[in-house]
């Protein structure tokens, strides 16, 4: 749901105060209320984080906690639902705000896990994924529990390359060689 029709610059959003707990992203200027997530995908994206901290120090770790500025024709900033960050732009973004701008490293990896409806299918798939392209995220993860699939996008020279995973098949991550772990094991989380 748009909240306002005036479009905001990026300054005007990180000034907006909003006295509830009500989560927004900046798409195109305007600010967009994010619903309540789903109770199955919270459980996949902290299923996602417990895993991941096996092999990561959790101070990298963020959990709808940290937003991201891409571009676009107008100021947008998304709020992954997992993102894993690097030393540096953790060292970056201190105790401050969690907001990654531009001038900023981009985080190592992002995890969205796909809400039911086709608005959500092209912002998941098509959007964000040329956002995050453009802001040069080394790994992107589209875990999709309508059909059950995890579609893994990495950096190569330039382009995603991307493999398809369900079932009982192992993901792949560059970024997370030593995760061993299955797209059946993950939805079964959110169960």
């Amino acid at each position: 749901m748009v909240v306002s029709t005036q479009r905001l610059t990026l300054q005007n959003y990180l000034a907006h105060e909003d006295e509830t707990e009500t989560r927004h992203e900046l798409v195109d200027g305007l600010l967009v209320e994010m619903p309540p997530e789903s109770r199955l995908n919270a459980r996949i994206a902290m299923f996602l984080i417990a895993k991941f901290l096996r092999h990561v120090p959790f101070q990298l770790l963020c959990c709808k906690d940290t937003e991201l500025e891409v571009s676009g024709r107008f100021a947008k900033v998304r709020l992954p639902d997992v993102m894993l960050l690097t030393e540096e732009l953790d060292q970056i973004l201190g105790t401050a705000r969690g907001t990654i701008t531009r001038e900023m490293p981009p985080p190592q990896l992002i995890v969205e896990v796909v809400s039911p409806g086709k608005a959500n299918e092209d912002r998941d798939y098509r959007y964000k994924r040329s956002e995050y392209a453009a802001r040069g995220v080394a790994e992107y993860w589209i875990v999709d529990p309508t059909p059950k699939t995890i579609t893994i996008l990495t950096w190569v020279e330039g382009l995603y390359e991307e493999q398809t995973f369900q079932e009982d098949t192992q993901l792949q991550s560059l970024t997370l060689p030593e995760l061993n772990l299955t797209a059946a094991q993950v939805f079964a989380a959110g169960q």
